[in-house]
């Protein structure tokens, strides 16, 4: 079979063949229109439809009902030659079929055209040819080894039964994963990219001096994240959970603001008002949950456990999520190995902070220490034979901090990273800085880093340490680069032996923050069947500014989630009050939608490139108020980089406020060759939306069931499987 392909415009691509037509894009984040699925996404489904299609003809002729089977595939990436793959068919079938019909529609599949040709191995020939027509003739790839028993320092169980352990769980909560990428770009240092395979917005990344360490990292990264909600941050969880009888966990509780919007009595403590609510700016209005929006219910807030005297603190969420993000949080396999991670982390972020704010320079780590550690030492000089500079750095502040620091340049753009890893263990902290350098990236991925500044306010506005938070790619200070060190070198070491290294590890951590004059408060969660924790410091460990509360809440989310997710259903009046909030909530115009009202959007459509910008133009052009209208086209055609078809409907609408607007200029001299220009189908949309019969072109109708909103519902589901594992453990328990 011949397949012609044409170009079309920026990415798209069209394939022909007998009558058929097919065409390809790639998605927006890889500068594509997101309009059609890729090559390789259209390859992968075919084998899955291939093997559907046999599943099919199968039953058919056996009068066999498809209606209750279910077939899935993925494809499981080698984490060494990602060009090696292994699909794997699933299928779903009922109860009162036959033994037979069972094995029978599995060697069905077995005939899948697709399938053999992929097994047997296409040649491919690659020619240039004068005239087209004259010639028309883990998912989770690593197998624990049984006999396997795999150590490494802060793990209380081999690698082998920890990647088992955690896989089970997930498993058990009906969570498939899998692995979309897997990176070893120099020695010693690799990295992953996990997925669910329902709800690929719940994502971490691995990383460690192995695939095994690697994964392990994924998957308890993961885990943590899970149990800590972090996947459903910021996102609006459904009117479902927000009636149920517990939205978080089945231990939270809920005050009502008091008199005023006073905050309740019962939440915080006197340690963290006094940082939270210093001048008393802070309303319990601010503390409503942004998940949940239901506000008559009060303050949903979660219990910690005060480490300096055991005593129960009740934190709101949406305080926790506004300040702390993912900061603290880890799973283990026992909580002390938990709570190191935690505690290691908090230092890490703390640490980092106080250094680059601080413009410290840092003093070398002798190259006779680093020969001690001869992967991390290959590893760097993997970096340095590539053309990267590395230095290395001992970040423990004259031995007080367990954190060290791999510092790279990029001499081809004038970009540094600082990373930084901390652990009890001088080489654990050292390795971690080392593989957080590369986590994810190519080496190409190093051409974007940003170079260093002698200008002191750009390394210490607070959204720098943000970007530092997010990917390390904030901005450093040359002096950070200086040859004479603020510090003396340490080699430091704050591990302990034997069967309790890790609570005796963890007891030195919180001894840490004792002596700082720090109070810290724990939350443990094994609901899902694995130990995590959470770890709050008050004043040391949050990465937004405490000011967010008041002026950067979340939960600004209430003020617009419902009115936007009825927008067709507003009448006049409805929808002037929602651009009057708009105009007056100071919003950042090119900010999205999606992200303002906790929304998962899918990315590609409408919604999804929505922003506060053009939801103001679409309302103001519903309400027939076209001189407002025609200056935020202008300013959209000229900043928002959105799609060419939204491109040319706002092109097209810009030429006909123009001459709606002119009183001397009629739009029926004009509307011929404007159809000419635009297209009739364009024209009729952009017509209809000036004369009202057509209300915010482009965004289908939904509400606050969340009609027709896939991608969101995929993610609710996911939170559903945990929301239903936490009943069910707290409904055991009592």
């Amino acid at each position: 079979m011949e397949i012609k392909v044409n170009f079309l415009d920026k990415l798209r691509l069209e394939a022909k063949f007998d009558d058929f037509t097919v065409v390809a894009d790639q998605p927006i984040r890889y500068k594509g229109d997101g309009s059609a699925p890729g090559p390789f996404d259209y390859f992968l489904a075919s084998s899955a439809l291939c093997a559907a299609y046999f599943v099919k003809l199968y039953c058919n002729t056996r009068n066999i009902s498809t209606e209750n089977i279910r077939l899935s595939q993925n494809n499981i990436v080698d984490p060494e030659n990602r060009y090696k793959q292994i699909f794997k068919i699933q299928v779903e079938l009922p109860a009162d079929i036959e033994e037979s019909d069972r094995r029978g529609i599995l060697r069905s599949i077995e005939r899948c055209t697709v399938k053999k040709v992929v097994q047997e191995g296409p040649d491919f020939i690659i020619e240039e040819v004068e005239n087209l027509d004259a010639d028309a003739q883990s998912l989770l790839t690593l197998k624990a080894d049984a006999d396997a028993s795999t150590f490494i320092l802060g793990k209380d169980l081999p690698l082998e039964q920890t990647i088992a352990n955690m896989s089970g769980i997930l498993a058990d909560l009906g969570i498939k994963i899998e692995i979309a990428s897997w990176r070893n770009i120099i020695p010693n240092v690799w990295s992953l990219h996990i997925r669910d395979a329902h709800s690929p917005m719940c994502f971490t990344n691995g990383k460690g001096a192995t695939k095994e360490s690697a994964l392990a990292s994924a998957l308890g990264e993961y885990i943590e994240r899970l149990n800590n909600n972090h996947f459903y941050a910021g996102a609006f969880w459904g009117e479902d959970i927000a009636e149920a009888e517990f939205v978080h966990y089945p231990n939270e509780r809920w005050f009502k603001p008091g008199r005023k919007d006073a905050l309740p009595k019962e939440i915080l403590d006197a340690y963290s008002l006094e940082i939270y609510n210093p001048d008393g700016e802070l309303r319990g209005s601010h503390l409503i949950d942004t998940n949940s929006g239901n506000v008559k219910r009060g303050i949903c807030s979660l219990p910690y456990v005060r480490q300096s005297d055991g005593e129960v603190v009740y934190f709101p969420s949406n305080l926790i999520e506004n300040l702390f993000v993912s900061n603290g949080m880890s799973a283990g396999n026992t909580l002390a190995e938990a709570q190191v991670q935690c505690l290691s982390e908090i230092f890490e972020r703390a640490v980092k902070r106080e250094i680059l704010e601080g413009e410290i320079t840092l003093p070398d780590v002798p190259q006779e220490v680093l020969a001690k550690y001869p992967g991390i030492l290959a590893g760097i000089q993997g970096l340095e034979e590539q053309g990267f500079p590395v230095l290395v750095k001992d970040a423990s502040l004259g031995g007080t901090y367990p954190v060290m620091c791999v510092t790279l340049m990029n001499p081809r753009t004038g970009g540094v990273f600082a990373s930084f890893g901390a652990h009890p263990s001088f080489e654990v902290a050292l390795e971690r800085s080392l593989t957080e350098l590369l986590q994810g990236r190519s080496f190409e991925g190093l051409n974007d880093l940003p170079p260093p500044t002698f200008e002191s306010n750009a390394v210490t506005e607070p959204n720098n340490f943000v970007e530092h938070f997010i990917d390390s790619s904030g901005i450093v200070s040359w002096r950070f680069f200086s040859a004479k060190a603020n510090v003396e070198f340490v080699e430091w070491d704050f591990t302990a032996q034997g069967e309790n290294a890790n609570a005796e590890e963890a007891a030195t951590l919180f001894g840490i923050l004792k002596e700082m004059g720090k109070e810290s408060y724990v939350a443990v969660y094994d609901q899902l069947g694995a130990i995590a924790c959470r770890i709050l410091v008050p004043g040391y460990s949050e990465v937004y500014p405490v000011e967010d509360l008041v002026w950067d809440n979340t939960n600004k989310a209430l003020l617009f989630r419902e009115d936007v997710l009825n927008l067709h259903r507003l009448d006049n009046a409805a929808l002037e009050a929602l651009l009057e909030r708009l105009e007056n909530s100071e919003l950042d115009e090119y900010s999205d939608i999606a992200t303002l009202i906790g929304i998962e959007f899918d990315e590609n459509t409408e919604w999804g490139q929505l922003t506060v910008l053009e939801l103001k133009l679409l309302i103001n052009l519903a309400l027939q108020q076209f001189e407002d209208a025609q200056d935020q086209v202008g300013a959209f055609l000229q900043y928002n980089d959105n799609t060419v078809e939204r491109k040319l409907f706002y092109q097209a609408l810009s030429v006909v406020l123009e001459v709606t607007l002119d009183d001397d200029l009629e739009l029926d001299d004009y509307v011929v060759n404007f159809r000419r220009m635009f297209g009739d189908a364009r024209m009729d949309a952009v017509i209809g939306s000036v004369d009202g019969s057509v209300r915010f072109f482009g965004l289908t109708p939904t509400s606050m069931k969340l009609e027709g909103l896939d991608r969101h519902h995929r993610l609710i589901d996911s939170y559903k499987k945990l929301h239903k594992a936490r009943a069910n453990a707290a409904a055991t328990v009592s």
